[in-house]
């Protein structure tokens, strides 16, 4: 299985993004502050910094990206909108966004070691597609681990609306299929599609 080990505090400074987008609250690069970047960016450079950008913060590599790039062309309405949608449903998203992990790198990590039920069913695939109606919930035995004892109090992470999450049980459910206003992401998705489309 692949593994995407980028380094995230240069590459949010490089795709001009905040670390906290990532789960990351104070990570900052120091290294070469100023840089020697280029000032102009053809319009293939631009499609392809968007492309990266959006691979980066979902954790996906290419070949998986691209599949949900033709999904989402084959689904009815906004073909960039559909992409976001499918990568918002992927269930180590879904765990990231209820407050489970801090990280998405850590809610797949959550995801792969079995933590997870979705349905009563253990689903250890990060990429797994959730749909209106699931409900995520831990593992018995997890839920006395000291990382999700602390979230019963209730979790710091904002729940989207298109999610609810129940702390005392530690639980959550999607209630509706994201749209584009419920994710925060700032990217131009138009132009992922553009580049797709040469």
């Amino acid at each position: 299985m692949a593994v995407n080990k980028q380094p995230i505090a240069k590459k949010c400074r490089s795709f001009d993004i905040s670390p906290a987008v990532m789960g990351y609250g104070n990570k900052k690069s120091t290294r070469n502050p100023g840089g020697n970047r280029r000032r102009k960016v053809s319009e293939y450079g631009a499609q392809l910094q968007e492309k990266q950008k959006v691979k980066f913060v979902y954790g996906v590599l290419e070949k998986q990206f691209h599949k949900y790039y033709l999904k989402a062309a084959n689904m009815k309405g906004i073909t960039g909108d559909n992409l976001l949608q499918l990568l918002e449903l992927r269930l180590d998203n879904v765990v990231f966004r209820l407050g489970l992990a801090k990280t998405r790198r850590q809610a797949r990590q959550i995801v792969v070691h079995g933590h997870i039920r979705v349905n009563d069913q253990k689903v250890d695939i990060p990429s797994y597609q959730v749909k209106v109606g699931d409900k995520i919930t831990l593992r018995k035995r997890s839920e006395e681990m000291d990382m999700f004892k602390s979230l019963r109090e209730g979790t710091t992470a904002l729940t989207p609306k298109w999610l609810s999450f129940d702390a005392p049980n530690l639980a959550g459910s999607v209630v509706a299929l994201p749209t584009r206003e419920d994710i925060d992401l700032q990217v131009q998705e138009n132009m992922i599609v553009e580049y797709y489309s040469r």
